[in-house]
């Protein structure tokens, strides 16, 4: 099975974006989804883990 990591990317900001955490497995996977939630001007919090990283969304008042 192929997976295209542009498309991974955009699923998870997509859950970001609906309130959902997302987890990226590799450093090129978090850095696509960090340029994604820039380019959308979204703010999450970033846990990053030995094992990969953690976006955290944060609620909008």
């Amino acid at each position: 099975m192929v997976i295209n990591r542009k498309e991974l990317a955009k699923s998870k900001v997509a859950d970001l974006m609906n309130g959902r955490s997302a987890y990226a497995e590799t450093k090129e996977l978090a850095t696509m989804i960090k340029k994604e939630l820039q380019s959308l001007n979204i703010d999450v919090h970033e846990d990053v883990t030995n094992f990969g990283s953690w976006f955290i969304p944060i609620p909008q008042a």
